[in-house]
């Protein structure tokens, strides 16, 4: 498990448009919001990318760089960019499902095609969302079992603001007996 205030686990993948992420060199100000996804066979995915992007310019005002990622091949991410007219929205793929694990994010085996009928992965990480200092420590994050009751995007954003008003530390740093 992912404990706030330690560091995450290492985290690089090639971009579509954007050359190799690497989060230990990333340098926001402030944040790295990373937002792992499931892959172009996910309405629900395609839905909340799309917000994602519209909402980028938000993020970076509040120091926040933003990329989306999945375990998809280039192929198959280009496409999700292109549904979700990416032009702000960094687009990792080829996620090694170990590191997703590493990440605490749930894998899945494929039913086969999806409602849009889009063929699943034979493996595939469920959604994850996480805030990352510069430093490398974690914030915040939030990991789901299915593709829905994700983190909202313009609640994240207001939560930001107070965070950064108020210097408000990450919680959940226990780690001794109860």
């Amino acid at each position: 498990m992912l404990m706030p205030r330690q560091p995450v686990p290492a985290l690089s993948v090639p971009t579509l448009s954007h050359g190799p992420f690497e989060l230990a060199t990333d340098a926001p100000e402030h944040f790295t919001l990373v937002v792992f996804y499931r892959g172009l066979h996910c309405p629900v995915c395609a839905k909340y990318l799309l917000e994602l992007e519209r909402l980028v310019p938000e993020f970076e005002k509040r120091g926040v760089k933003v990329i989306a990622l999945s375990s998809d091949e280039a192929e198959r991410a280009q496409a999700m960019a292109d549904k979700v007219r990416a032009s702000a929205l960094r687009f990792g793929f080829g996620l090694p499902l170990a590191v997703a694990r590493q990440w605490g994010l749930y894998i899945s085996t494929s039913r086969g095609k999806t409602s849009i009928g889009i063929e699943e992965p034979a493996r595939f990480s469920e959604p994850g969302l996480f805030l990352v200092r510069p430093d490398g420590s974690l914030f915040y994050g939030a990991v789901q079992t299915m593709p829905f009751a994700r983190p909202v995007f313009a609640e994240l954003l207001g939560s930001l603001d107070f965070v950064l008003a108020n210097d408000y530390p990450a919680r959940g740093e226990y780690e001794g007996p109860v």
